[in-house]
């Protein structure tokens, strides 16, 4: 299990990932789940998966290769992000098809979060179903989760909107993860976080930032402490009910 999260901003894209994969409590491993795709001023696409991990590096694979090889249709040769997500959701469905009919014991399912933006025009989000398709961000539904999601989950809810600021954002991931991590073991350290600035007039197209949380990362850290310790302070201050008095 892995969890990824993704959130589009009006000031830019926010993407995170842990590293953590589980094939059960004596078999973890480390896999990187995040992948940008950087053609410098022209295109920054980041790709998050989550699910089978044979599928998802077989994905991954295959979209470079197809970039090495300048095969027709690869993702530097596309010209929207629209065409970025149904290409990368045509090749989930394949990559899925083929496996399953080789053996439909297994689960071979991935979803997969698919942002940024390329010259000419604006930042977009997908979010890319095992059926190859997909759903895009808005206003309304800024932020898009995969794998392991439901601890960190409210606090996103309650916390971000498309007007949120940079920092709030990444805020807000740290604490969606630390809150996954506590409550489930196959989701841990080292987590990646990147951002993409938006530009508006979408001449140059910024870079992708990226930072990744190891353990021991005294800022990471410091945030989950305070957190924690908030969360405290916030359940005392609450006057308890008197149903019985």
């Amino acid at each position: 299990m892995t969890y990824c999260l993704a959130i589009k901003l009006d000031s830019g894209l926010v993407f995170a990932s842990d590293s953590r994969t589980n094939a059960g409590i004596d078999n973890i491993s480390l896999f990187c789940k995040t992948h940008v795709f950087s053609l410098p001023g022209v295109m920054e696409l980041v790709v998050l998966n989550s699910g089978n991990l044979a599928t998802t590096q077989e994905i991954i694979s295959s979209l470079k290769q197809d970039i090495e090889n300048k095969q027709e249709g690869n993702l530097y040769t596309l010209e929207s992000m629209f065409d970025v997500a149904k290409t990368v959701g045509a090749l989930t469905r394949k990559v899925i098809e083929r496996h399953s009919r080789r053996d439909n014991s297994i689960d071979f399912n991935c979803s997969l979060l698919v942002g940024g933006q390329i010259k000419g025009g604006p930042q977009k989000l997908f979010m890319i179903y095992p059926a190859g398709n997909f759903i895009e961000a808005t206003p309304e539904t800024p932020f898009f989760q995969i794998g392991e999601l439901k601890y960190g989950k409210p606090m996103l809810d309650r916390t971000i909107h498309h007007n949120s600021s940079v920092d709030d954002a990444i805020k807000c991931a740290v604490v969606s993860f630390d809150a996954t991590i506590r409550s489930n073991l196959s989701v841990g350290l080292p987590i990646k976080i990147s951002y993409l600035p938006e530009n508006k007039d979408s001449e140059s197209i910024p870079s992708v930032k990226s930072y990744t949380i190891e353990e021991g990362d005294e800022t990471f850290n410091r945030i989950c402490k305070q957190w924690k310790e908030g969360l405290r302070n916030v359940f005392q201050s609450i006057e308890a009910p008197q149903w019985w008095n």
